[in-house]
């Protein structure tokens, strides 16, 4: 049995994006800005490098700066989950042992991708990664991605070591996600991966959400997780709603660029994305005004009744 404790991997996480200067390197300064924007609206923890953080198209150098920035303004106040990911387990080792040293409080990682393997291939990938450090370690299901779906005998199996606390599900369906709390017990996080059914996750055994549109609005997560730990479901439902119309309208962008883009209309230049990610343009900036009007006359609305309430 885990001997970890559980209870600070509950809540709003959010999957951080990456920070480049003007020469598209890694940029420190950029980081611990956005890290300390996170940590002001509440947020319970932060993903760092992964999807939304562009670490699968970054060297393993840049990853390791872009963790050690956000570490060093963290500094305690949030839990910090490092991804480690990558289509080849030395990598992922390196990066494992380093976001120890670094101080991070968790691994995760999706399973190895591009080439097919097999489930024991997929194994011995995360058992090195786990075997390397003391850190917990938390399985990142995201089969559009990697092409690897986790069965439930497989997690059966992986949990099986103390090491392993939880899982991140990114599909669609919250029946999945609740066969995987049923296979983990009450021992065993959970994280909702889809952002536009954070409160569909919730209700379905999820402890917390990993999602990068978190980021652009934390607000409004914080929001919607607090009502819902107060039982307010009828004003969580009416904001998951909302959020959802708002990521809508981002999935008409070319939506890693649009999240840069919409960070910096939030205070903090971010740079672009790294190709062949797809940049948004002059063309998308009507479409940006409304998104990030929207945003922010939400959560505008919801500061107002935080404090009414």
């Amino acid at each position: 049995m885990s001997t970890y404790d559980l209870t600070k991997y509950e809540g709003v996480f959010v999957a951080m994006n990456s920070c480049y200067d003007e020469f598209g390197e890694v940029n420190p300064s950029a980081a611990k800005k956005l890290t300390r924007f996170l940590l002001d609206k509440g947020v319970s923890g932060l993903y760092v490098g992964g999807s939304t953080g562009e670490g699968l198209i970054q060297s393993v150098e840049e990853r390791k700066r872009m963790l050690e920035a956000v570490m060093e303004e963290a500094r305690g106040q949030a839990v910090v989950i490092a991804h480690i990911g990558a289509a080849n387990t030395r990598d992922s080792v390196e990066l494992a042992r380093h976001a120890e040293r670094t101080g991070a409080d968790a691994l995760s990682s999706v399973a190895p991708f591009y080439y097919r393997v097999s489930d024991k291939a997929v194994k011995q990938h995360w058992n090195a990664m786990i075997d390397s450090t003391e850190l917990p370690f938390i399985i990142y299901h995201i089969p559009s991605t990697t092409g690897f779906h986790l069965s439930a005998s497989v997690l059966q199996e992986m949990k099986q070591n103390p090491k392993v606390i939880g899982v991140k599900i990114t599909t669609s369906s919250t029946y999945e996600l609740q066969q995987f709390k049923a296979v983990g017990g009450d021992r065993f996080v959970v994280f909702n991966g889809p952002d536009e059914q954070y409160l569909a996750g919730r209700m379905m055994g999820a402890n917390a959400g990993i999602g990068g549109t978190y980021g652009v609005m934390p607000e409004l997560f914080v929001a919607l997780e607090r009502q819902i730990r107060v039982g307010k479901l009828e004003e969580a439902l009416s904001l998951q709603v909302r959020i959802n119309e708002i990521i809508t309208r981002m999935l008409e962008l070319p939506i890693y660029g649009a999240l840069k883009e919409l960070i910096k209309r939030r205070g903090i230049d971010c740079g672009g994305v790294r190709a062949p990610l797809e940049q948004v343009t002059g063309e998308h900036e009507r479409q940006l005004d409304e998104l990030y009007n929207r945003i922010m006359q939400a959560v505008g609305e919801c500061g107002k009744l935080q404090l009414q309430g």
